[in-house]
This record gives structure tokens, sequence and C-alpha cells, in this order.
């Protein structure tokens, strides 16, 4: 956690940049490496999503020469959403850390603690999906309990409890359920929020940092993909970001 920290200060950002290739082989090369050279400036993290690179047939290759192009001050989470037995998890946890070169991971807590703390070596980022951006119409994280709340409520805790325990693990919240962002925040007030959701998926960035913000102004990772992959000038694009971000974040606490 303490990578990420100093670079949002050193940065003064909390723009995520999310890498989603698409298209055909080589034009992703190029275009991965043009918008990771044109937002590193401005980028808190970058946030490649494995589902992205492993359907290529050198997608393993690509994403650790992507990894290896990101500047070593900037946090790299790997989106692959693990969620598996402990041993299993273990093995991911050597993908990501030890092949990939991530900084961290986003977590999928369906199998509760087993499968999130392996992830949790010291240094490393945890994400553990409490609300996503997604709109399902049979939504497992909007099922009510009976001791109250929802069961991605259950998830903010437990995930919770367990960075007291171990360091490093925050939410995966969407910025799509301004409610549910602040709910989350009520019940997890130090931890860090990767959040997906804003722009294309309809969320709506000052309900968000409104509601998402830590009072000291920060707490939250603004994850934007296609905006940024498609802008013709991805450094204005960021920067552009960023500046609406931090006009907001004094308003917002």
């Amino acid at each position: 956690m303490e990578k990420l920290i100093y670079r949002v200060q050193a940065a003064n950002s909390l723009l995520c940049v999310g890498l989603d290739p698409v298209g055909d082989d080589a034009q992703v090369a190029r275009r991965l490496a043009e918008v990771i050279d044109q937002t590193s400036e401005y980028a808190a993290a970058f946030k490649p999503n494995l589902a992205f690179f492993l359907s290529r047939e050198n997608g393993v290759q690509l994403l650790r020469e992507t990894v290896q192009r990101i500047p070593e001050s900037i946090p790299v989470i790997l989106d692959g959403k693990f969620g598996d037995i402990a041993n299993t998890a273990d093995q991911y946890a050597k993908f990501a850390y030890d092949v990939v070169g991530a900084d961290g991971v986003t977590v999928n807590p369906y199998m509760g603690d087993d499968a999130i703390v392996p992830f949790a070596r010291p240094g490393k980022l945890v994400f553990v999906l409490a609300k996503t951006s997604n709109k399902p119409i049979h939504s497992l994280q909007d099922v009510a309990l009976t001791r109250g709340g929802s069961l991605s409520d259950c998830a903010a805790s437990v995930a919770r409890k367990l960075d007291e325990q171990h360091g490093g693990i925050g939410l995966v919240v969407g910025a799509t359920n301004a409610e549910a962002v602040a709910r989350l925040r009520r019940l997890t007030p130090e931890q860090w929020f990767l959040v997906p959701g804003v722009g294309a998926q309809g969320g709506d960035l000052a309900t968000t940092l409104r509601a998402g913000l830590r009072p000291d102004g920060s707490g939250l990772l603004i994850n934007t993909s296609r905006a940024l992959w498609q802008a013709e000038n991805a450094a204005a694009a960021a920067r552009e970001l960023v500046e609406q971000i931090n006009q907001l974040r004094p308003v917002a606490v």
C-alpha cells in the first residue's frame, strides 16, 4: 500500500488507467505502448485486464512486456478477479506477482478468506470485489442477509477484517451505484476503493467522489479504460480527467 500512497501523493492523482486492449496483436502492442507512455505522468496506477491478454496467442508475453514498460514508481493492478481455494490461489498469486510482475490484483471473495489471503503478500495490493459496476438481472451481491445488510456488505466487512490482519486489502466498488459507494465507505472508512464504472458505464464522477472519498480527500482509485484507449490524445484525456477529479476533491470532502 505504501507504493500506492506515495504515487498518489507524488502525481497528485487518483486516476487508475485501465488497459483493456482491443484490436489485432500488432495494433494492440503499438497502442499499449502509446497509452502507457502518454498517461504515465498522470496515472496513480495502471490496471491491465487479464482476459484481454489471455485471449491472444502470446498474451502472457505481451502482458509481461506491458508491465515492464510501466514506470517502476507506478503500481500495477492485475485485474484477474481471481477466486479459488487456497492452494490454487497460491498459484495465481505466483503468476500475478512472480511471472507478470504486478503489484496488486483483484479477487473474487466467494470462497472466503482462502481466496484472498494468499494474495496478501507484504507490500502488495488486494482489491476484493464488493459491489461491482455491472447491473445483472440476478445479482448475488444485492441479496439481503437475515442479520441485515447485503452480501456485498458482508464481503466488505470480511475484507476489512483481513486488512486489519494482513494489510493492503481494499475493495472494488463500482461507480454505478452511489448509494452503495457511500454505504460501503461507512462500513470501511479507511480502505482504498478501486472504482470502475465512471463514464461509459454511467457512473457520475462528482457523485462518486462525494460518496466515497475519505476525509483526507483520498482512498479512491477512479478507473477509466475506454475513454483513454479510444482518445486521439491519451495524455490530454488523462490530464483532463485528473484535473476534473482534483477540482472536485475539495468539494467532495
